[in-house]
């Protein structure tokens, strides 16, 4: 298989794009209802993206595991290619919160969860991401 056809990397890609529009979001401060809005829709995007690049990744070094986010984030931590889990899988669990928020008081109280702890582990697993495509063009 060619490298550029791993499907991982396929995917990487539409991570990265939805990874560097979240962040463009989370830069701002003081968000109006329409600002917050598309807050929440950039993290969710991103958030779903994640855990499928690592699924993606965990099957092209062949684990074999059920492909829900949760055991996906699971065994790759207990695979040591990531120590940020939880963080994910509690972000996991702000996304379920806020689909169904029509009135933005869960935003409110999670807005500080996504921005210091949620965005931070999708910030590392970006940079565990482009290093693994670094280490594949140096081999």
């Amino acid at each position: 298989m060619n490298k550029k056809d791993i499907r991982w990397k396929q995917r990487f890609q539409n991570f990265e794009n939805a990874f560097m529009r979240l962040k463009e979001a989370v830069e701002m401060t003081e968000l109006n209802e329409l600002e917050r809005n598309g807050l929440i829709q950039r993290f969710e995007f991103t958030l779903d993206l994640s855990w499928k690049v690592l699924k993606d990744f965990l099957e092209e070094k062949k684990f074999s595991f059920k492909p829900s986010p949760k055991d996906t984030l699971r065994l790759a931590q207990q695979s040591n290619y990531i120590n940020f889990a939880q963080e994910l899988m509690d972000g996991l669990s702000i996304r379920n919160e806020l689909s169904h928020d029509y009135s933005g008081e869960k935003f409110n109280r999670s807005e500080k969860i996504l921005r210091k702890e949620t965005f931070v582990a999708l910030e590392k697993l970006y940079n565990f991401f482009i290093n693994e495509m670094n280490n594949d063009s140096s081999s």
